[in-house]
């Protein structure tokens, strides 16, 4: 088995710190407010689900139908990324979803909820895709899983800058302007997005060759280490669009996926809901909400490079995932708020930790020629099981009154995408560093 990554050379060291200090504060930012927008009905709900007459069956529905639509756009987004590049096309995807999330304030009723719900999901289709993509023009393999951990450090994030916030307009913004305070929550979000999305136009640059604010030794370097990684060979090979998309190994990765994208998927619209029984109002509930979230961005980040430095990706996936099943199956027997934060934090912290590592071994895997499509299919077929976990928990949750027994079905599939990631990736050779 190979070694572990060598030490970085100056010229990489300097290279990939302009590249991030460029790119990643934006794109971090963008998804910040991504999240925000697909997941800000969690909060709106406590309200709005009285106000507008949403049951929880209807309200796990809308939740689960963002990625319908989301399923539906995400290859073709992906492609269409590809062509007509980052730039424009993020810019593109974000503006839709400012505007439609912020015309969520004018819902009036289940069946609006619902339509609403699938317009976003089919607005935001190819971002994430799309940036997971867009990192693989600028970053080579040793710096990606610590690379995508920061980014999707966003999801975390939104939920523990979004939860304070959201508390707080539903508690004191309700009745300004004689809106509630549900609406201001999707105006106040909303808008934000497609400001960002306006901006991209100005800020992004599409590849490494456009970048004038590198030096030219600099894009020499980046250049050269990215066209060395593109002629080795990779697991999928690129054939058709239509062949990758049904690869083996691409369509084991997204059940990989599913038992993550379930569970985060499932923090994001439900704990709040989970939160609100203990006695705490609107604003206590968002401060609440933000421990998990807080404690496992950073634990994200820490994993990501760990996974990196040691160049190991299989184990780093499928550790997260396993002690994420235990933590579901144990909240089967809290009773107590004291009991419940703790493990909801070890639910997001394998959650979110296993993205980093999952990204970045998958993107080895599909090499830069299948990489569109294959990252797109992954993330359709994993986030599409969104729809079936959030439907499922409202059902479960009318039939029974748990929330907690809801979220077995989420434990279920991650505990076989934790088996299935070590059958597949048996044998996976560590990531190796290559230097310019």
């Amino acid at each position: 088995m190979p070694e572990p990554s060598a030490p970085a050379s100056a010229l990489e060291t300097s290279t990939m710190r302009a590249v991030s200090w460029r790119l990643m504060p934006f794109l971090l930012a963008a998804y910040i407010a991504a999240y925000i927008d697909r997941a800000n009905i969690g909060f709106a709900a406590l309200q709005m689900n009285k106000a507008v007459g949403i049951d929880a069956k209807t309200f796990g529905l809308g939740a689960g139908i963002f990625f319908v639509g989301y399923f539906i756009l995400e290859v073709p987004s992906n492609l269409a990324l590809e062509r007509f590049g980052a730039r424009k096309w993020i810019a593109r995807i974000m503006i839709s979803w400012g505007i439609i999330s912020a015309g969520f304030a004018l819902i009036g009723g289940p069946t609006s909820f619902l339509i609403m719900r699938f317009a976003l999901g089919a607005a935001e289709a190819g971002f994430f895709p799309g940036v997971i993509l867009y990192l693989t023009y600028w970053y080579p393999a040793t710096h990606r899983a610590r690379i995508v951990g920061i980014f999707m450090v966003a999801i975390p994030a939104a939920n523990a800058i979004a939860s304070p916030i959201s508390g707080a307009i539903l508690q004191w913004l309700s009745g300004a302007l004689g809106l509630a305070g549900w609406q201001w929550i999707f105006i106040a979000e909303g808008i934000p997005s497609a400001l960002l999305g306006v901006y991209a136009l100005i800020w992004l640059t599409d590849r490494p060759a456009d970048a004038k604010w590198l030096t030219a030794e600099q894009r020499d370097w980046l250049k050269t280490t990215l066209d060395t990684e593109r002629a080795r060979k990779p697991k999928v090979p690129h054939t058709s669009a239509w062949a990758i998309m049904f690869n083996k190994h691409v369509l084991a990765m997204a059940l990989v996926y599913s038992g993550a994208v379930g569970a985060s998927t499932s923090l994001g619209m439900w704990t709040p809901q989970l939160i609100k029984p203990f006695g705490l109002d609107s604003f206590q509930i968002g401060l609440v909400n933000t421990i998990p979230f807080v404690l496992s961005a950073i634990w994200m980040v820490l994993w990501g490079r760990s996974s990196d430095r040691s160049g190991e990706r299989v184990w780093h996936n499928a550790i997260p995932l396993a002690w994420m099943v235990v933590a579901i199956v144990l909240m089967l027997f809290a009773h107590s708020l004291w009991t419940i934060i703790p493990l909801l934090t070890l639910v997001a912290a394998g959650t979110y930790a296993s993205k980093g590592p999952f990204w970045a071994l998958s993107s080895e895997w599909l090499g830069p020629a299948a990489a569109a499509a294959g990252l797109a299919q992954i993330n359709a077929l994993g986030n599409l099981s969104g729809f079936f976990f959030n439907y499922a928990i409202g059902y479960i949750r009318d039939a029974t009154g748990s929330y907690d027994a809801a979220l077995m079905p989420v434990a279920a599939v991650a505990a076989i995408g934790t088996v299935t990631v070590i059958i597949i990736g048996k044998g996976q050779a560590r990531t190796v560093a290559t230097h310019g």
